[in-house]
């Protein structure tokens, strides 16, 4: 009989590791400052706990090294093409996969054939590179998810949910500039939050009746599969992949960034139904990405996500991973750090904006609170707030709905003890956050202007 114990314990044993470079707070000091005050341009082995993003930055199985082993690199038709086909296939059965490098490529593709001025785009929110290819291409990027997605402290099973009545009044006016709707899973940009199943029914059900193309970024399907198993009802008793070829089933087609479920260091697709649009995508693959059997890959690297995609869905593992995460947002919870409630699959968000609520939303509370976690313990966080999302296709900036410090975990890659690490810097950086100083922009790019966008403290 099995007994009920609690203590989390990782499905894996470590096989290999690397060293970690430990720093000075005067070495941590003087690089920040070098790097602009930007997390993303500072090296790397200059950070201790790399919590900056969870895409490509997790740790491959035994069973993923030894795949790679079988990559061929034949330009055309290799086998490893075909493996991973129908490893997408099996979980995702749309008729026509397009391999591109990485999930952002895929959205490239897809915005420059669908997307074009005078078009709309929902979402339930969108992230980062998806609003950016949207407003490349001319279109607008417009959020549709429901009220409760921007109170980061209520509880709410499903925030990551698309508001029906919002959408389905937007068809009503706008379905001719629609060219297709989006619904993020799971919603990154609001605290990496699931989207229930009866939702994505509603959405499809919706996009059906006008006619217009409904499409996932599915980046981290396996998370939401795992909350709609455990939070929704009918649905506990049910496979993991049965769940996601449901999802799967709703759409029209998907985008994906293999980095983050499917375990990939590198790697993405394009998947839908519709022949004329698969046809347009593929001609573009071509000119930006490769052919259509490798879309910028290795072959092995399609061998790597091909096994990934079978570990990506096995309940050990997803207990595990949501487990893992809620135990550093519940204790920082506990100890009265404000963060985005219930606690997300892939990332803890902290709620800037209650933790700095001297700092106003255009002297960037995030990015204050990322750069003082660096600075007092190492650990390198991303800001998903005004400096990511406060620049409008205008030129104007103003304050995001939510200003939010991710920390965002790496798959099967940092132990417990490293996670006790992380709750004793973040507590300690809001027991005197008060002190903290607002940061003003004094250099930015005209898209995707956090990755590269320097800073200076506000005296």
């Amino acid at each position: 009989m099995s007994q009920p114990f609690t203590t989390i314990i990782e499905p894996f044993r470590i096989h290999s590791v690397e060293p970690l470079r430990m720093t000075t707070a005067e070495e941590r000091s003087f690089a920040i400052e070098h790097a602009g005050f930007n997390l993303f341009n500072l090296h790397a082995e200059d950070v201790l706990i790399d919590l900056l993003t969870d895409s490509g930055t997790g740790a491959m199985s035994r069973d993923q090294w030894a795949a790679i082993q079988h990559g061929d690199e034949s330009y055309a038709g290799s086998p490893s093409w075909f493996r991973f086909e129908a490893a997408v296939k099996e979980l995702f059965p749309f008729r026509h996969v397009i391999p591109t490098h990485q999930g952002r490529a895929a959205e490239r593709i897809l915005f420059s054939v669908v997307g074009g001025p005078g078009k709309l785009v929902p979402n339930n929110t969108h992230f980062d590179t998806t609003r950016a290819n949207v407003e490349f291409s001319g279109a607008e990027a417009r959020d549709l998810v429901i009220p409760e997605g921007h109170d980061a402290a209520k509880i709410h099973p499903f925030k990551g949910n698309m508001d029906l009545g919002a959408l389905e009044t937007l068809l009503q006016e706008r379905a001719a500039t629609i060219p297709v709707v989006f619904l993020t899973i799971t919603n990154n940009s609001g605290g990496g939050q699931p989207v229930s199943l009866a939702n994505i029914r509603g959405v499809s059900e919706i996009c059906r009746r006008y006619g217009v193309p409904f499409f996932l970024d599915a980046c981290r399907f396996a998370e939401n599969a795992w909350f709609i198993h455990e939070r929704e009802e009918g649905q506990s008793q049910r496979d993991i992949s049965d769940i996601v070829r449901e999802i799967a089933s709703l759409a029209d087609g998907m985008t994906m960034s293999a980095k983050k479920d499917p375990f990939g260091n590198i790697g993405g697709w394009l998947a839908l139904n519709d022949d004329d649009l698969a046809e347009k995508c593929r001609s573009m693959l071509i000119l930006t990405e490769g052919f259509p059997t490798y879309g910028g890959l290795a072959g092995r690297d399609l061998e790597a996500l091909a096994q990934g995609l079978k570990e990506a869905v096995q309940p050990d593992y997803l207990r595990y991973r949501i487990r893992s995460t809620a135990y550093l947002g519940d204790a920082l919870d506990a100890a009265g750090v404000p963060v985005v409630k219930p606690i997300g699959g892939h990332a803890v968000y902290v709620d800037a904006k209650a933790l700095l609520s001297h700092i106003a939303p255009l002297q960037y509370p995030g990015q204050a609170l990322a750069v003082a976690l660096y600075k007092a313990g190492g650990i390198r966080s991303c800001e998903i707030g005004t400096v990511m999302f406060g620049r409008q296709p205008d030129g104007t900036e103003t304050p995001a709905a939510m200003e939010l410090v991710r920390l965002a975990i790496p798959r099967r890659t940092y132990t417990q003890s490293h996670i006790d690490y992380v709750i004793e810097v973040v507590t300690s950086v809001a027991k005197d956050a008060a002190s903290l100083p607002g940061y003003r922009m004094v250099q930015e790019p005209q898209a995707l202007r956090h990755f590269t966008a320097q800073f200076e403290p506000i005296a």
